[in-house]
């Protein structure tokens, strides 16, 4: 589909990093944008920076993991611009689980599914009904994660999870809207190719209380900035994408219909091709032995 003047755009997990970078890109090409988010300070700051802009900008705090807040979202839209024509469904939440699989508490997969997984299926649900029934062209972008969409990453495994479950559902909307011959597609985004400086490290500031930790951690939560500095001690280049280069492959992604957002890189290969041959081959899983190893 065209990106063009007038459209509307509404984005989950909008006030900061990738959501907040693809808002700003939406109201450079002249599209209305419907920033979402759970934190109200923040997205009150992000929608007034847009506005200074000359972007017509509607802001609502919302909390994916809620069916209704999501409905609320979508009515809110609709009631304020008469219209969606793209859908970024990227709220999206680190876990805090520490330790073996087998030692997570259950409510860092709860939590975890409630926004990565549940708030995407709230999206499509709230939104793509009404979208259909416009009859216009439209594109839901759902927000996964090289780890898990592609590999998993053993020592996040449940946010691993949840990303691979992002990919698996968008693909059967993919398959949905084509049967319908809808006007409306849909694509994964793998944002990247490198780390990106966003909020997703510091996600447990807005964990809510019905999702609380039952214990006290043992290791304090550790910021990027603390991430960065452990892995440059120990060596290791660190490379980051901005996230503004996400918002352009993005808005590119939606012009030329493509479903894998998926950003040329030869470690994402590396791992496509592994993980691939050790299906093909019914061979155990050694593109994980690194972490084995570990």
């Amino acid at each position: 589909m065209e990106l063009r003047p007038g459209q509307v755009a509404v984005v989950t997990g909008a006030a900061s990093g990738i959501g907040l970078a693809m808002a700003r890109r939406f109201a450079a090409d002249g599209l209305k944008v419907v920033l979402a988010d759970v934190e109200e300070e923040a997205l009150d700051k992000a929608a007034a920076a847009l506005r200074a802009t000359g972007a017509e900008v509607h802001a609502r705090v919302v909390d994916v993991s809620e069916r209704d807040s999501v409905t609320e979202l979508a009515d809110a839209a609709y009631d304020t611009y008469g219209a969606v024509h793209v859908l970024c469904n990227n709220a999206g939440v680190g876990s805090g689980a520490e330790g073996r699989m087998w030692e997570h508490e259950p409510n860092d997969w709860s939590w975890a599914f409630a926004v990565n997984v549940w708030g995407v299926f709230h999206g499509v649900q709230a939104f793509l009904p009404r979208m259909l029934a416009g009859g216009e062209p439209g594109h839901v972008v759902n927000t996964s994660s090289g780890d898990g969409g592609i590999a998993p990453l053993p020592t996040a495994s449940v946010y691993a999870v949840t990303k691979a479950a992002v990919v698996t559902l968008t693909e059967s909307l993919y398959a949905h809207l084509k049967a319908e011959h809808a006007r409306v597609g849909a694509s994964v985004l793998f944002p990247g190719p490198h780390m990106l400086r966003t909020g997703l490290w510091e996600s447990h500031r807005n964990r809510p209380e019905r999702y609380a930790k039952e214990r006290p951690r043992r290791t304090p939560y550790r910021s990027l900035d603390q991430w960065e500095a452990a892995m440059k001690e120990a060596g290791q280049e660190v490379r980051f994408t901005p996230v503004e280069e996400v918002a352009d492959f993005v808005a590119d992604g939606i012009r030329e219909g493509r479903f894998w957002l998926l950003p040329e890189s030869e470690h994402s290969d590396r791992q496509i091709r592994a993980r691939s041959q050790s299906m093909l081959d019914r061979a155990e899983p050694s593109y994980l032995e690194r972490f084995i190893l570990d």
